[in-house]
């Protein structure tokens, strides 16, 4: 294979990779401030892909489609953490697991009702011919993707190296401390369903363009991400963006290099080796517990 076809594998992944790490920082946040692994973060990237293409292709401009997407996104979380998650938050975190389970298959049967099974379409963020380094092709959506990552990663750095920020870490350090100063639980676990959602959102209008926006979108996209948190860590959100950089790279060259049917099987083979070898991932932070 050519230096450009490689180079073109690499862009695809980096693409695909960063939509991974998007979703997976909103599974890093919601798990660090809670301790709840929600398996129904994918469904947001769905809500949000779905809105915003239904939205544009009725009339409505690109950028508010994409910001009425990601709200909607985000309203949705605050939904599941004020009548799902908060009203069961003193039973045991499996039981809350489990219970997100139940909500993404509510929230995907809610999507094929509302949209249908037909997949929709969404511009791209960028209408212009694409650009060509070393051979290989770079769509603007790429670009935008990685961008828009990018910037939402760093200010996600800089929020935890704020006053918030470490509210945050203390609040999921000691619970009870926390509140002796004023720091209140239960508000936090309002504000990381809301930005995990956000995230999650955001990830799913930035993926439409490439692949579209269908009903079952979410639930791949969440396996992935997961896959990605994991790799990472799931008390880290740096390492979680490393995670899905991986992950999108490992499928691009696998389908790539070797076949596209084994793309799937090959990430989540890589899953299952992380859970036998180093269950806290290749950059996870030994967490202390929570009380």
């Amino acid at each position: 294979m050519s230096g450009a076809s490689l180079l073109q594998l690499f862009f695809s992944g980096l693409t695909i990779g960063s939509i991974y790490a998007l979703i997976a920082v909103g599974f890093v946040v919601t798990f660090s401030v809670t301790g709840i692994l929600n398996l129904a973060q994918g469904e947001f990237a769905a809500v949000g892909a779905l809105t915003a293409a239904s939205l544009h292709m009725h009339g409505a401009a690109l950028w508010v489609s994409v910001l009425a997407g990601t709200a909607a996104a985000v309203l949705l979380g605050i939904v599941m953490e004020r009548a799902v998650i908060r009203p069961a938050r003193r039973i045991d975190l499996l039981s809350v697991v489990i219970i997100t389970i139940g909500v993404d298959i509510v929230f995907r049967g809610a999507a094929l009702m509302i949209w249908g099974a037909d997949p929709l379409t969404l511009a791209p963020f960028t209408d212009r011919p694409p650009l060509h380094l070393g051979g290989a092709t770079l769509d603007w959506q790429t670009v935008w993707t990685v961008a828009i990552s990018g910037v939402f990663f760093v200010a996600l750095i800089w929020f935890f190296r704020t006053y918030q920020g470490k509210a945050v870490r203390a609040a999921v350090m000691n619970h009870t401390a926390a509140r002796i100063v004023g720091i209140r639980p239960s508000r936090l676990s309002f504000y990381a369903f809301a930005v995990s959602a956000g995230l999650g959102g955001l990830a799913g209008t930035i993926v439409a363009p490439i692949t579209g926006a269908t009903y079952d979108m979410g639930l791949m996209l969440g396996l992935k991400a997961f896959v990605a948190a994991v790799i990472g860590g799931l008390n880290n959100a740096p390492a979680a963006v490393l995670g899905g950089l991986l992950v999108g790279l490992l499928e691009a060259f696998t389908a790539g290099l070797i076949s596209s049917d084994y793309r799937d099987a090959i990430t989540f083979i890589v899953l299952l080796l992380m859970l036998f070898v180093r269950p806290s991932g290749l950059f996870g932070r030994t967490a202390g517990k929570r009380v």
